[in-house]
């Protein structure tokens, strides 16, 4: 699904940028280039969305046991 339609972001390419460690707000508006010109910044006040999914991509890479 998208998450990002300025971008074409979706959210299993947030869950990819998770696996290889980007989980932070500013790794991920850096990866995705959240709030540049022609997007309409709304990914960018809500990446705390992005952060969660990439995080869920995270530990799915890395199960603990």
């Amino acid at each position: 699904m998208y998450i990002c339609l300025c971008n074409g972001i979706t959210e299993s390419e947030v869950r990819e940028a998770g696996r290889s460690g980007l989980v932070t707000p500013c790794q991920l508006k850096a990866k995705f280039g959240l709030k540049k010109k022609g997007c309409c910044g709304r990914c960018a006040k809500n990446v705390q969305e992005f952060v969660a999914i990439a995080q869920k991509g995270c530990s799915i890479a890395s199960p603990s046991g």
